[in-house]
């Protein structure tokens, strides 16, 4: 399964826009709010580029990588839609940004073994960063949290975006 870099680009800038919305002292008490509209435009657009660069490559048909990208994406980001409700309801708000990251994380992580060789390493270490932040996330402030929210979701996605993309068309070319 080939991610494009595009993908991570594009959901990268979701996620700054979203730190800066979040960050603006008349909108941070809407952040939990903002951020979940982010996480669906995110998915939305990522999802669309996914889709049009495996049509590209002839691969529209053959949904086996797509559903095994899936099956190693989906799980623990479901846990973390299903805990974000748990913890918003426990007034516990403080450390959902925490467990994002971490299942986030994780969720990247499982799904980097069913990528191309070319972008496998690259995946892993983008789930092993977010997993990383997200142990920085538990241990800080909560007036810190949008702050790390944007680095990873922001920051991240776009750095291994990048990465990711110059490495498939590495790929690509036979490098």
């Amino acid at each position: 399964m080939a991610v494009p870099g595009m993908a991570g680009v594009s959901m990268g800038a979701i996620g700054v826009f979203a730190a800066v919305l979040a960050a603006l002292p008349e909108l941070a008490p809407h952040w939990l709010a903002i951020w979940l509209g982010a996480a669906v435009i995110a998915l939305g657009v990522g999802g669309t580029l996914m889709a049009r660069k495996a049509a590209r490559g002839g691969s529209a048909r053959y949904l086996g990588p797509a559903r095994k990208f899936l099956v190693c994406l989906c799980p623990a980001l479901l846990a973390g839609a299903a805990l974000t409700l748990v913890l918003w309801r426990a007034g516990s708000e403080r450390v959902i940004p925490g467990v994002w990251l971490l299942l986030y994380g994780c969720s990247v992580l499982s799904a980097s073994t069913v990528t191309s060789a070319a972008v496998n390493r690259l995946v892993g270490a983008m789930g092993i960063s977010f997993a990383a932040l997200a142990l920085v996330a538990f241990s800080t402030p909560a007036t810190v949290q949008t702050l790390l929210l944007g680095l990873g979701f922001g920051g991240l996605h776009i750095l291994f975006g990048i990465l990711v993309g110059r490495a498939s068309r590495d790929e690509a070319h036979g490098q």
